[in-house]
């Protein structure tokens, strides 16, 4: 069962529509769809160079035809033919042969030993697609994997933020703070593992709301919480801020520049970059300055 989703994240439709634009430029294949698992069936909703609608919105079981036996198997699978087909079932025969498509290859999207989707390819004629096809999808199917697996962990990230930003102030601050700090600086760089800049962008400004959250009820050492204290805070930018959050746990320019996919001779641009805005002259001193206007836990 897929884990549950934070507000950011209603769903992944765009994951997959990107996912199926990736697959038919590498499969040369036109007609391409699929659709995310769902109660424990494939519902599809994405299509690309379809026809008609007679397959949008439709629910494959799993075991029932192609789709859910790639949903029960958990690999990929293929017909040069789809209504005479032998080796699945025939529940949807109707749908697929008003679209006209007779040769399909799915893959599934496996998450952490889940399908979460699948992701098909589909032709006209009645010949086998081919390894190359197939070889083209599986990567498609993939990379989404790759992807999911990314948001789910930035969810599970901002649900341990929240219960750090909520947690009563009776309880020692100091582990709280550790853990608040933590989990900031590692959300900052799951951040940079999205593709999705919209996604990005509302994941940086939440983990911002968490982090003046945790500084007004006590969790932080800042200043941000002060009347006035905003007008004066340095506008450091999205990646100076990742680079300081690592940098405050202690981090190696070259520790953090393996986390954030970066140079060690960039995280130095930045460290720079954020110091002058500071008005300091050295690493540690930055980071007592970012806390001290709020910028860090």
């Amino acid at each position: 069962m897929p884990p549950p989703r934070s507000p950011l994240r209603p769903d992944d439709t765009d994951a997959f529509r990107h996912a199926l634009s990736l697959a038919r430029r590498r499969t040369g294949v036109r007609t391409v769809f699929g659709g995310e698992v769902t109660e424990g069936a494939l519902r599809l909703t994405e299509f690309t160079g379809t026809l008609t609608d007679s397959m949008r919105g439709l629910r494959v079981g799993p075991g029932r035809g192609l789709g859910g036996y790639v949903l029960t198997h958990q690999r990929p699978y293929a017909v040069s033919d789809y209504v005479p087909a032998t080796t699945i079932t025939h529940d949807y025969d109707s749908p697929v042969q008003r679209e006209g498509i007779r040769a399909i290859v799915a893959a599934p999207v496996t998450v952490r030993g889940g399908v979460r989707g699948v992701l098909y390819a589909a032709a006209r004629d009645a010949a086998p697609l081919g390894d190359r096809t197939t070889a083209a999808l599986v990567d498609a199917a993939r990379r989404l994997a790759g992807e999911i697996a990314v948001r789910d962990e930035v969810d599970r990230r901002v649900r341990l933020l929240e219960a750090a930003a909520e947690a009563p102030p009776e309880q020692p601050p100091a582990p709280g703070l550790d853990a608040l700090r933590d989990l900031h600086a590692e959300l900052r760089g799951i951040a940079q593992e999205i593709e999705d800049a919209a996604l990005r962008d509302r994941l940086r400004r939440a983990c911002d709301r968490f982090l003046h959250a945790g500084i007004e009820t006590g969790g932080g050492g800042g200043s941000a919480g002060l009347p006035g204290a905003a007008v004066e805070r340095p506008r450091l930018s999205p990646r100076e801020l990742d680079v300081l959050s690592h940098v405050a746990l202690g981090c190696t320019n070259a520790e953090v520049g393996q986390y954030l996919g970066l140079e060690p001779e960039t995280v130095k641009a930045y460290l720079r970059s954020a110091t002058r805005k500071l008005g300091v002259h050295s690493r540690h001193h930055a980071v007592a300055a970012a806390r001290r206007h709020g910028l860090l836990p």
